[in-house]
């Protein structure tokens, strides 16, 4: 083989190396989150671990963000009965069945990526014009968008484990130290396009609308969850 061939071979080698170690990273990088609270989910499913809401410390409205106590290692080794006490109960969600607790960012513009793509990298954005708990009409919380496709983990993995949600699963809001309470009605896959749960907030009774990315780790579709107060 001449020295030529030899150097073409390598480059070409070396190039399709790159090409399917950028394709594992991609895949990784996308489905990676969705992968590990699938498992996570499994484990809790599996260890029989029931989530229960505890009590709200005094939090002021500049009080730093702060993290979830509940990890991983509490899934493998941690107690079957495990308590979830709100990052921030000046507005926060919990849902007992998945284990979820984000801090909630009020009246955040869901038509302007700019604005809410840094939003997604703390918690969960509420639509700005939107209702908040006890008004009648629609309280829209989402945590659904990337840039671009190695930030889909990024900002959704908060609300991965909503397609595990049934009707009848309990779902609460935390908004000025108050507790919300609301269970679960129905399901529903939608278009990106289709706004019209957001634009359309006159309902004439309170409901909570909480959406995410569907399937998992992609921003295809939306995956939108109803539940109504108790």
């Amino acid at each position: 083989m001449h020295r030529s061939e030899i150097i073409r071979y390598l480059v070409l080698r070396s190039i399709g190396n790159f090409l399917v170690l950028f394709a594992v990273f991609g895949a990784v990088a996308t489905f990676g989150p969705a992968i590990y609270y699938e498992i996570q989910y499994k484990i809790i499913q599996l260890r029989g671990i029931n989530f229960s809401i505890g009590r709200t410390q005094d939090f002021s409205e500049t009080a730093e963000i702060k993290k979830p106590s509940f990890g991983f290692a509490d899934v493998l080794s941690g107690p079957k009965d495990q308590i979830l006490t709100p990052i921030d109960p000046i507005f926060n969600i919990l849902i007992p069945k998945i284990g979820a607790n984000a801090k909630i960012f009020p009246n955040v513009d869901p038509s302007n990526p700019d604005v809410f793509l840094p939003v997604l990298q703390y918690g969960v954005a509420h639509a700005q014009g939107t209702f908040f708990p006890s008004q009648a009409g629609n309280i829209y919380l989402f945590a659904h968008s990337a840039d671009i496709f190695w930030n889909v983990g990024r900002y959704n993995a908060i609300f991965y484990l909503l397609k595990n949600l049934q009707a009848g699963d309990d779902i609460a809001i935390f908004y000025q130290n108050v507790r919300h309470n609301y269970t679960v009605k129905n399901l529903g896959i939608i278009d990106p396009s289709e706004v019209s749960f957001i634009t359309h907030s006159q309902t004439g009774k309170e409901q909570l609308i909480l959406q995410t990315c569907w399937p998992p780790g992609t921003t295809w579709q939306r995956l939108i969850v109803f539940a109504e107060p108790k």
